[in-house]
């Protein structure tokens, strides 16, 4: 009786070695799954809409009885017929821009928590295309949900001020790039939290650092008299980000366009995802 020994077939010379690692379109799936499997990401995604429809209804329904007793500004003008919509729909971004913060934080700092940070870099070991993925993921689909709650919004306080004479048209700018605007900031948020979580790879600590950026900040440099305060404040992430779609009689303050608002906002995220990329290459998983 013989016995054959298998032998181990070898690509033929001049053949290329098939690449072992992930393309980016690999690694754009792959976080796609991880970021859709999570259960904090349907519960926060699903808070974000609630929120949304929810703060939208209550104040639309809250300017519906303040127009009962003034039956003089329910023939306003279209601009601020349309001012009266994005007020009421957007006016949940700013309990949603808390729970996106805190989503972005955890989509990586779970990884480093679990351990599953070291199996992504030993599948994708020059690292930054991971960030590259996950902050494109995050960033599409908390747009997305942003633009269902904000325009949700709107249709919820449509049905509210169809019976007091006010109305607007969804496509209206004046409408629309508030509610686009919005959006933008949410996704922006939950970027900027992702390379805070990042660089410092603890979900408690990554919360603390961009609540504090996002609430704690703004607030404290309000509350000083000084002049150094007052033109800091708004520069600030939230500041600039509110002020993307939120009327000036909100925030308080029109030092700066929207678009440049805009810019100081992705100033913050660039920074923020500049940052995790140099540790990201520099540190161990």
């Amino acid at each position: 009786m013989t016995t054959t020994t298998p032998t181990a077939s070898h690509p033929a010379k001049g053949t290329p070695a098939r690449p072992t690692s992930l393309g980016f379109g690999g690694v754009l799936r792959s976080e796609w799954i991880k970021l859709r499997t999570l259960r904090s990401t349907v519960w926060s995604y699903v808070s974000v809409v609630v929120v949304g429809l929810g703060m939208a209804l209550l104040l639309s329904l809250t300017i519906a009885g303040d127009l009962e007793g003034a039956p003089d500004t329910l023939g306003g003008s279209a601009a601020a017929q349309a001012g009266l919509f994005v007020q009421s729909s957007t006016v949940g971004v700013f309990l949603a821009q808390l729970v996106v913060a805190v989503l972005g934080v955890l989509v990586i700092g779970g990884e480093y928590g679990t351990g599953m940070s070291r199996s992504t870099f030993t599948a994708v070991p020059k690292r930054l295309p991971v960030l590259a993925a996950k902050a494109t993921v995050l960033f599409v689909v908390t747009f997305l949900i942003g633009l269902v709650a904000t325009v949700g919004g709107f249709f919820v306080s449509a049905a509210v001020y169809s019976g007091h004479d006010v109305s607007a048209s969804l496509t209206d700018p004046d409408v629309f790039l508030p509610l686009l605007g919005a959006s933008m900031y949410l996704a922006l948020v939950a970027v900027f939290a992702l390379g805070i979580g990042m660089m410092v790879r603890s979900s408690a600590g990554g919360i603390g650092i961009v609540l504090a950026f996002v609430l704690v900040v703004p607030t404290v440099l309000q509350l000083i008299p000084a002049d150094w305060a007052q033109s800091i404040h708004p520069y600030l992430l939230a500041t600039a980000g509110t002020n993307m779609f939120a009327p000036t009689e909100i925030t308080g303050t029109e030092t700066l366009t929207a678009w440049q608002d805009l810019f100081v906002v992705l100033g913050w995220v660039a920074a923020s995802l500049i940052g995790a990329g140099v540790l990201l290459t520099k540190r161990d998983a």
